[in-house]
């Protein structure tokens, strides 16, 4: 055991390395008991079962916030909570666009599941390697973070200004044109397999790919291009790294739980884009206003950001209460 301490108490970017691998040992072991345990086996996962893992998980996010409150203080835990709500509620665009993925290759509820899972592996890994390039550019030129600060504001002002019923055209995309072009797709699925052998025009076996893996490489790319909102408004807030990346793998663990039971009822918060728009100018807005009043204290950022959400959540379930009625006046 003493051999072991210095490297346990060595930094990694900015944090001791026992920290580092407690958190990779808590996400390993939920991921282990959610796949291996839970869902060992293909079927669609219901509404009830999905709020339930939902909440499992994001007990487990904030219950890693309170331990790092108390590892690194208030202001740390703070920040990383900010970072968790900032990123969970950026998913909810990612939900609604995983359904239009699903419905538009007519993937079936059963193995939506085994997609979303390694969804999620691959996103660790992106994430990793996205949060490593920005921490690093943040040391090499501190002024990138004022980059970071037009970014956002110009991405909530964006926001603002789209159209809640605004839908990608997933047909005429020119990534999705693009992949079927250049990979072997298979007109139907063959159940949960991403990969299937088969013969091509000419009679040979050859590889093909299944909907189900292309599915999975619109899954991801789409998880890039939130990535690109979500950890620039992450680091506006704090540049420590363990808080960065810790926020945004908890937030985004329960998000394939999450999708089972919001899928078919992400319109009724179709007002808390505005919101999130609304936050994102206020955190890049941050940035500037420490040369001018100071530094915003981590208070003031989780309060603004958790009231601005709840008040977003409120709103969307106001001005969608009569298609609430609609609904269950037509079951």
């Amino acid at each position: 055991m003493t051999a072991l301490e210095p490297f346990l108490f060595a930094d990694l970017l900015g944090t001791s390395v026992w920290l580092w691998l407690i958190f990779l040992g808590v996400v390993i072991a939920l991921l282990a008991f959610d796949l291996g345990i839970l869902h060992r086996d293909n079927r669609e996962i219901g509404v009830k079962e999905s709020l339930l893992l939902s909440a499992g998980y994001i007990s487990a996010g904030l219950l890693f916030g309170l331990w790092v409150y108390f590892q690194k203080g208030g202001d740390a835990g703070m920040d990383y909570l900010t970072g968790f709500l900032i990123e969970k509620s950026l998913s909810m665009d990612n939900v609604f666009v995983m359904a239009l993925i699903f419905s538009f290759l007519a993937i079936p509820r059963q193995y939506q599941h085994k997609v979303l899972f390694w969804g999620i592996m691959g996103v660790i890994v992106l994430r990793a390697i996205m949060i490593g390039l920005g921490a690093a550019l943040i040391h090499e030129f501190s002024w990138i973070l004022y980059v970071f600060g037009v970014f956002l504001v110009l991405t909530g002002v964006k926001m603002l200004f789209t159209k809640v019923d605004a839908e990608p055209d997933l047909a005429n995309n020119r990534f999705v044109l693009f992949l079927r072009r250049h990979l072997r797709v298979t007109e139907r699925l063959h159940e949960q397999r991403f990969f299937v052998r088969q013969p091509d025009a000419s009679g040979k076996s050859v590889l093909w790919v299944t909907p189900l893996f292309l599915a999975l490489i619109l899954i991801e790319c789409a998880d890039l291009v939130f990535a690109v909102d979500s950890v620039p408004a992450i680091f506006a807030i704090t540049q420590d790294p363990f808080i960065v990346y810790t926020s945004n793998i908890f937030a985004i663990l329960g998000l394939r739980a999450l999708y089972f039971a919001l899928a078919a009822l992400i319109h009724r918060f179709a007002y808390l884009k505005y919101a999130l728009a609304l936050v994102l100018v206020f955190i890049g807005s941050k940035i500037f206003l420490v040369g001018i009043i100071g530094k915003i204290p981590s208070s003031i950022s989780l309060g603004v950001t958790l009231g601005l959400l709840v008040g977003g959540v409120l709103v969307s379930l106001w001005k969608t209460r009569n298609e609430q009625s609609v609904t269950q006046a037509g079951n």
